[in-house]
């Protein structure tokens, strides 16, 4: 009686397991349909895997817990979350024979962390509809098409409205950057939307073409509050208006978010903020071994007097230029005290004090001459 009672919970075990979602096979089983569509050449077998691999994806985005899923195995589907946790876009491309793309994108949206449920809306590619670069509002089933990187949320009137950061690859010739607007009204997802302001006019899209040899960048920088983008020129006067020939000038334009709305600012100043590492060498004095060692860079100041003072002035000094450069003073080497020295200073003083003490050894290293008669 004891054992059928065992197998009896155990059947039921077995069989509420089965009702669960299986995280990893599930990813195994899209894995293998990613991948198999990434590996197909004609248009007829990419077309095949994709509707696979989309029927699978969206079975996957219908599940409760898809905001915890991170799909790390799929590392050819872009899938970004807003800062929020509230909205997440799982979208990728599919590039045709002739170097065209096809877009696929679904939005998840759940209007607080709380909330059980969510809404999956699926973004359908209708580029063929619509004109080149639309200006206006549009619905999801009629979607131009594009791979989304980035969310940023502003909130306006009690709403927030999330602008997203995207590129589309179009053509052999040219690429395109895009800024757009998505926000959700009911159970509904709209496009586009009057949050930039550039001079006196205000839109609802930007879309950035460029050449296909360069490369554009379109980032967001939150210590800053605003989106940082090249500005584009085309690569002589003549091709004005011929967007596969413009490319980078090497100068920074940014729309900043001004009392919630973007507004543009013209030659802004581009900050790489990345943390520098450097690599220092120091030596050992018990052995003298050499080991390198990586290290955050920090500023030097060039005069030696290490204050890095902000009223300090440094003068740059050209090549035709009579003016004095104040950081070389005097060219008079300073003797340094050896309980301040660091070990690489005390070693190359050390190599200097024999070479120093034997000239001989590094002037002539042939044989000595003899003394004349």
């Amino acid at each position: 009686m004891k054992v059928s009672f065992v197998l009896l919970i155990t059947l039921l075990i077995s069989l509420q397991s089965l009702g669960q979602f299986d995280v990893y096979s599930r990813e195994q089983e899209l894995s293998v349909l990613l991948d198999s569509l990434r590996g197909s050449r004609k248009n007829d077998q990419k077309e095949l895997w994709n509707k696979q691999f989309k029927t699978l994806i969206d079975q996957t985005l219908h599940e409760p817990t898809v905001f915890d899923l991170a799909f790390p195995k799929l590392r050819t589907l872009g899938v970004i979350d807003s800062p929020d946790k509230l909205v997440r876009i799982v979208n990728w491309n599919v590039e045709q024979e002739d170097g065209t793309q096809k877009y696929y994108a679904y939005v998840v949206h759940r209007n607080s962390l709380k909330d059980t449920k969510h809404k999956v809306i699926e973004l359908i590619d209708n580029s063929m509809m619509l004109t080149a670069k639309p200006e206006e509002t549009l619905e999801a089933n009629m979607w131009y098409g594009a791979l989304y990187y980035q969310i940023i949320p502003v909130e306006k009137a009690n709403k927030t409205y999330y602008t997203i950061l995207g590129w589309d690859g179009g053509t052999r010739m040219s690429n395109t950057k895009l800024i757009d607007v998505m926000y959700f009204t009911g159970n509904s997802l709209k496009l586009g939307y009057p949050l930039f302001k550039s001079g006196t006019a205000t839109v609802k899209r930007l879309f950035y073409e460029h050449s296909e040899r360069s490369v554009m960048s379109l980032r967001y920088e939150p210590e800053y509050n605003r989106i940082i983008f090249d500005h584009l020129m085309p690569e002589t006067p003549t091709m004005v208006g011929f967007y596969e020939f413009y490319v980078p000038d090497m100068s920074y334009d940014a729309f900043v978010l001004d009392n919630n709305r973007w507004v543009l600012k013209e030659d802004v100043i581009g900050i790489n903020k990345k943390d520098v590492n450097v690599s220092v060498a120091s030596v050992d004095d018990r052995n003298g071994d050499v080991t390198t060692s990586s290290t955050p860079g920090k500023w030097i100041d060039p005069t030696g007097e290490g204050k890095g003072s902000a009223n300090d002035v440094h003068v740059a000094v050209l090549p035709d230029s009579e003016a004095t450069n104040t950081t070389e003073e005097s060219k008079k080497p300073v003797k340094k005290d050896k309980k301040t020295m660091t070990a690489l200073e005390k070693y190359e003083a050390k190599k200097k004090h024999k070479k120093e003490e034997d000239p001989s050894a590094t002037l002539n290293s042939g044989k000595k001459r003899k003394p004349k008669k």
